[in-house]
């Protein structure tokens, strides 16, 4: 199984507001990076959709290892929030509806396409692919 190395991350200027998402997808010497935006978005929405957009820009499956400033988007896997979403019917603890629950349905389920280890990066303390990442966040953010 390929392995590849996906930095992401989200930027939003107002939340919301205007926003940007970005990802770098590393397998071997090869290096992609994507990214886009929206015009009215939240933070979190753009972090979610960065990961999601670096796992479908995966053609084939893959051992895939993630790297995201992100608890928001980190903790729900490492902390097995999901799980716990998916069993209430995609409720939270207090018995509210996830909130970005499309965004999360779809995250999921890419996750079952590929054996995925999460890991939280701290942001803007000189990791280069992260630092990269927030500068294509920010520059998608002002082709919106």
């Amino acid at each position: 199984m390929q392995k590849v190395i996906i930095y992401t991350d989200g930027a939003c200027s107002g939340n919301p507001g205007p926003g940007g998402w970005a990802a770098i997808l590393i397998y071997g010497e090869n290096k992609k990076e994507i990214y886009g935006g929206n015009k009215n978005t939240t933070n979190n929405i753009m972090e979610l959709t960065a990961i999601i957009e670096g796992l479908k820009a995966l053609k084939t499956e893959c051992e895939v290892e993630i790297y995201s400033d992100s608890s928001y988007c980190i903790n729900a896997f490492n902390q097995n929030w999901i799980y716990g979403w998916i069993k209430k019917g995609w409720k939270t603890s207090s018995g509210e509806a996830v909130k970005n629950q499309e965004l999360w349905k779809e995250l999921y389920s890419l996750t079952q396409k590929h054996k995925v280890t999460f890991h939280k990066v701290k942001g803007h303390s000189n990791v280069e692919l992260n630092n990269r990442c927030d500068e294509l966040a920010r520059n998608a953010i002002l082709f919106m």
